[in-house]
């Protein structure tokens, strides 16, 4: 009797502890501490690590750098940006004209530019000032 109770305790307790592992989902699904985050191109959960495009931080004051990446929609008229210290997870960027311009929209506080850099690259501007590439 002492076994069947032994082993109930310890069935009930990982089921406790399997409900915390991967409890930080977010409202989309994603599960932050396995890295993922949701984005709004793609209508998924991704790795922003795992993703083709990824720029770099240009200069920091900061003890550590950070890397950014760059999502563009099927038909290259959106591109979406993952910037660490804003509220957002990511930023939607809509592309000007016909050239390779994409701008956030107005109802951004801060004003994002994504352009091309060199012959395969991209930078992205804040308010005029290049913060990743």
């Amino acid at each position: 009797m002492k076994k069947t109770v032994l082993l109930g305790a310890m069935f009930l307790g990982s089921l406790v502890f399997a409900q915390k592992v991967g409890g930080d989902r977010d409202a989309h699904g994603c599960i932050g501490s396995a890295g993922y985050t949701y984005s709004q191109i793609k209508n998924d959960c991704v790795r922003v690590f795992e993703q083709k495009i990824k720029l770099n931080e240009v200069s920091t004051d900061k003890s550590y750098s950070t890397m950014t990446a760059v999502i563009f929609s099927k038909n290259m008229k959106k591109a979406e940006i993952f910037i660490p210290d804003g509220n957002a997870k990511s930023i939607i960027l809509d592309r000007q004209g016909k050239g390779k311009l994409w701008k956030s929209g107005k109802h951004i506080k801060e004003s994002y530019v994504l352009v091309p850099y060199k012959k395969t690259g991209y930078q992205i501007k804040k308010d005029d000032v290049v913060i990743y590439q």
